[in-house]
């Protein structure tokens, strides 16, 4: 059946209020988009911290509602419970129905990282035949997938050490993804830490559909409980990099590679400089507007 769509441009502070009238009226679902982009990874926003809800400055929320519904009806409504709205804010247009889920997936194709790790999505089967390690995935909301400059940077930098019966630590582990990688790439055992039950929830499900949870940990960070490890990862934003450094040293063991991203051009001098006490080696990798740095433990 087709949808009406309600589209509605407001400030970040406002939102709210707006979800909440949109929620009042019975709409059936509503997504938000950052309303100045051209495209939707133009201002991506990833792992927040604990509590944390950050928006863009101008948000659009697009609410669905049936068909049938009443489009005066529905802007006097939102008129009495947003006084301040303007009638040109509110704009409408009929949705065809869809399989919304099979129409996303079939836009996410196997992506190659590195030399072998190659990451597919459940309904593309993978080669039974050639040297490649493959990793399946099906595109989320916010953890990871792959398609970010900072994941891919992050899994190219798996790929390319020698894992075998090494432990790894992958610290904002979002989906799962890294350590997922790194177990089928040959690691003994991997921990993931992140700030959100949710993504331990979709970590845990990736590891077992992966067929690795028997070899992966998850924590939470205040729980983490676990030995130095022989190879470090972080992909988090610059801000929680520089305060966690200390603690990021003191996970990894000496020798260690580690490497560290979510680190937009022209944060990494101050990164490089922090992490200079306890790391050597320290490489400067970048791809579009994003960097990794990438090193060894003392």
């Amino acid at each position: 059946m087709p949808w009406l769509e309600l589209s509605l441009t407001v400030r970040a502070e406002q939102q709210p209020r707006v979800e909440e009238a949109l929620d009042d009226l019975g709409a059936l679902s509503i997504t938000l988009q950052d309303a100045d982009a051209e495209t939707p990874d133009e201002q991506a926003i990833f792992e927040p911290g604990v509590g944390e809800l950050p928006l863009w400055p101008t948000i659009t929320l697009n609410a669905l509602f049936d068909v049938d519904t009443d489009r005066r009806g529905l802007s006097e409504a939102l008129g009495d419970l947003l006084p301040w709205l303007e009638p040109d804010q509110m704009l409408f247009r009929d949705v065809a129905d869809e399989d919304w889920e099979r129409a996303w997936m079939d836009q996410f194709k196997p992506m190659p990282f590195g030399r072998r790790l190659w990451i597919y999505p459940w309904n593309i089967e993978p080669p039974t035949d050639g040297d490649i390690v493959v990793v399946r995935l099906d595109p989320g909301l916010a953890f990871g997938s792959g398609t970010h400059p900072t994941t891919a940077l992050c899994l190219e930098w798996l790929d390319g050490l020698q894992l075998a019966g090494k432990t790894v630590t992958d610290f904002g582990c979002g989906s799962g993804i890294l350590a997922i990688a790194a177990l089928k790439l040959g690691a003994l055992s991997a921990v993931g830490v992140d700030n959100d039950p949710q993504a331990l929830i979709a970590s845990a499900d990736n590891a077992e559909r992966n067929g690795v949870a028997e070899r992966l940990a998850l924590f939470l960070p205040e729980d983490l409980d676990a030995e130095p490890a022989d190879v470090f990862i972080a992909n988090i934003l610059a801000g929680p990099l520089g305060e966690l450094a200390p603690q990021f040293a003191a996970a990894a063991k000496p020798g260690a590679p580690f490497a560290i991203s979510g680190i937009l051009q022209g944060q990494q001098e101050e990164l490089l400089a922090r992490y200079g006490e306890w790391f050597e080696g320290l490489q400067v990798d970048t791809r579009e507007d994003w960097v990794r740095i990438s090193g060894f433990r003392r």
